[in-house]
């Protein structure tokens, strides 16, 4: 009997380990299937289908006002003004701009008042698909999915999502929705004045007003406008709308 019961013992005690080894493999294959797999085929599909929600819009109460545009139908006015206003190397970076991380980090780390150094294709894998919440977890992910966006994306296609997708006041998300309400009129009608507007609310979308600016958006919508001119055509044309 005590034989037979120290036999059964040391089996149950060989038997955990397995069990553990078991869980912990399941374990990772769910991280695999909802940290890579997932994310990664539904940026193949958004490449093709335009995403029917965010995170941050299911945050917001109520209903919310956006309307998919094809990137033809937004004025390239738009396109200049974030592009000099968020991401002046869009068309030549690979999804990071190095050098304004190290400047955000000296100036981080001096002291100085934080910056970031987010491109836009950071920004719109970053809302596409993840929660408006702020931690190294979140920045890892944004990582990961910025290089897959790259990779899988052409530029025509981050800059489309991030116009359609950015969020330009209380319950208005893309460009379609930040026309018709600041300036009644479609996106495709900007004006550079007013893409200039737009663009300089971006940091902060329910405080600050296109359509009745405050003294901080005339003064950058005028910063921006200016280096919207940097913004060569011909980089454009090679960028955007080849």
């Amino acid at each position: 009997m005590s034989s037979r019961g120290e036999t059964g013992g040391a089996a149950h005690e060989r038997s955990e380990p397995r069990k553990f080894a078991g869980r912990f493999r399941r374990f990772v294959a769910y991280v695999m299937l909802l940290g890579v797999i997932v994310p990664a085929g539904l940026i193949l599909l958004f490449r093709f289908v335009p995403p029917p929600v965010t995170p941050l819009m299911l945050r917001r109460e109520g209903p919310v006002a956006q309307a998919w545009m094809p990137l033809e139908s937004i004025s390239p006015n738009l396109i200049r003004a974030v592009i000099a206003s968020e991401d002046d190397k869009f068309c030549s970076h690979s999804g990071f701009d190095w050098d304004a991380i190290d400047k955000a980090m000296d100036s981080n780390a001096g002291g100085g008042r934080l910056r970031g150094a987010s491109t836009i294709s950071q920004q719109t894998a970053r809302n596409l698909f993840l929660p408006p919440v702020r931690n190294w977890i979140r920045k890892g992910a944004e990582a990961y999915l910025t290089v897959l966006m790259e990779l899988v994306w052409p530029k025509q296609r981050i800059m489309e999502a991030y116009l359609n997708i950015a969020e330009w006041g209380p319950r208005r998300f893309g460009a379609e929705a930040a026309a018709q309400a600041n300036f009644h009129k479609p996106a495709a009608k900007l004006t550079a004045i007013e893409a200039a507007r737009l663009a300089a609310i971006l940091p902060n979308p329910r405080g600050y007003r296109a359509d009745n600016p405050g003294p901080y958006v005339t003064r950058q919508s005028g910063v921006i406008a200016a280096r919207m001119g940097e913004v060569m055509r011909d980089k454009l044309d090679a960028c955007i709308f080849r």
